[in-house]
């Protein structure tokens, strides 16, 4: 199967359901980002202070892809049968949340990105996933967006932000501050 088709070579591309919309759109940047986003969380979950998280890691990549085929649907046209979001999975990201949470110290400070390049990537990480979440917003303001993916996205950037902490920790690195210049 060759992986080229020619049938973007004016740019415009086939949602699911045959629409054919500009590569520009903004349903197709918002699926796009979700794709960036995807790969990043794959470069976090590659870093050897992840090895324990990699099955976590690889579930919530899973659930992206999942999400990005529900944002390259034509809500209006597509009847094919996609696999879906569910509530238990924004639980899932509360819970490690909560439990990496009982080994940080009180946050008392803004945290900047940095320490060491495996929590600089996780930052990075969690910086793509609130730009695709401003921008799933704003195309849930024109068509139809199921709720679940917003609330996914916020919980996963709200996730990747208290990753960023735990490995900075189990790394035995210091966080860095931000110090306000007065």
């Amino acid at each position: 199967m060759k992986i080229y088709t020619k049938t973007g070579d004016t740019g415009l591309t086939s949602l699911i359901g045959g629409t054919r919309v500009p590569k520009s759109s903004l349903r197709i940047e918002c699926y796009g980002t979700v794709d960036e986003l995807n790969s990043y969380i794959g470069l976090v979950r590659d870093q050897d202070v992840n090895a324990a998280r990699r099955p976590l890691l690889k579930e919530i990549q899973d659930r992206l892809f999942t999400m990005g085929s529900a944002l390259a649907a034509d809500p209006d046209k597509s009847k094919m049968k996609l696999p879906d979001l569910h509530a238990g999975d924004v639980t899932l990201l509360e819970e490690e949340m909560d439990r990496m949470n009982t080994e940080l110290p009180e946050l008392r400070a803004f945290i900047l990105p940095g320490g060491h390049p495996a929590v600089s990537h996780a930052h990075v990480a969690r910086c793509v996933c609130r730009r695709a979440e401003r921008m799933v917003i704003h195309l849930s303001e024109e068509s139809f967006v199921a709720e679940l993916v917003i609330v996914y996205l916020n919980r996963l950037s709200d996730y990747l932000f208290v990753l960023s902490r735990y490995m900075a920790h189990e790394l035995g690195v210091e966080e860095v501050t931000w110090k306000a210049r007065l």
